[in-house]
């Protein structure tokens, strides 16, 4: 999952480990698109490689709107925003160790 974010050009990518914290999956991935073509683009390619590499029929929210693309693949849960909903949500802030986000933020800020 993680290289078919790679080549489509996901910005963003943090990986999050679960185990322990949720009962809903192991990992939970967020990255962001440029745009809402680029959303949904990058959500579509990530559908299919599942399919077709991993034999997984994973579930996807959002696809319409492309602010905000949720894919359900079982053990794990992707999120694809665009930089602006991404920065709204914070889903980082909810489930990244304090310390690790805030690396990441000053990262973010300064990049």
């Amino acid at each position: 999952m993680l290289s078919s974010l790679d080549d489509d050009k996901a910005e963003d990518v943090v990986k999050i480990d679960l185990r322990g914290k949720s009962d809903v999956a192991d990992a939970m991935v967020i990255a962001s698109g440029r745009s809402s073509r680029q959303v949904q683009s990058i959500a579509e390619k990530m559908l299919d490689r599942v399919k077709t590499q991993m034999g997984i029929y994973a579930k996807a929210e959002g696809k319409e709107s492309g602010d905000w693309v949720l894919i359900d693949a079982g053990d794990v849960i992707v999120h694809i925003f665009r930089p602006e909903v991404r920065e709204f949500y914070q889903l980082e802030k909810m489930w990244l160790p304090a310390p690790d986000y805030a690396a990441r933020s000053a990262a973010s800020s300064a990049g």
